[in-house]
């Protein structure tokens, strides 16, 4: 499943982890990098030459924290708006093409073993 996500959006013009960081950026907050890290589940490094295509191309800004000028906070664009929303429905249809294929049965089976499953983990 992964590759086919990574597929979809690459021919949307994105990747998997792009899409996550502007994924949590469209909430309209501002985040810093900590926090886009740790939902974007990406390495500081890593994402810190994600948000550099991001900033270049313009999709994504940074700016420095009224309430902290020591953190700098960034932000999704207009562009970077339009981008997610073209990305989100890439990943929409892709999803659609999933659950088609296996039908409604094996996926409500699916969830409730996840369902279980994460309820062992709590």
């Amino acid at each position: 499943m992964a590759a086919r996500l990574g597929a979809a959006l690459k021919a949307a013009g994105s990747t998997v982890e792009e899409w996550r960081v502007l994924s949590l950026l469209g909430d309209g907050a501002g985040h810093t990098m900590t926090e886009v890290a740790d939902f974007a589940l990406l390495p500081a490094p890593t994402l810190t030459k994600i948000v550099d295509r991001l900033v270049s191309a313009g999709r994504v800004f940074r700016r420095v924290d009224d309430a902290d000028r020591r953190r700098v906070l960034v932000f999704l664009s207009e562009h970077g708006r339009e981008s997610l929303d073209r990305l989100t429905a890439a990943t929409e249809d892709e999803w659609r093409r999933v659950r088609e294929s296996v039908g409604r049965e094996e996926l409500a089976l699916l969830q409730a073993l996840l369902t279980r499953m994460s309820a062992q983990l709590d």
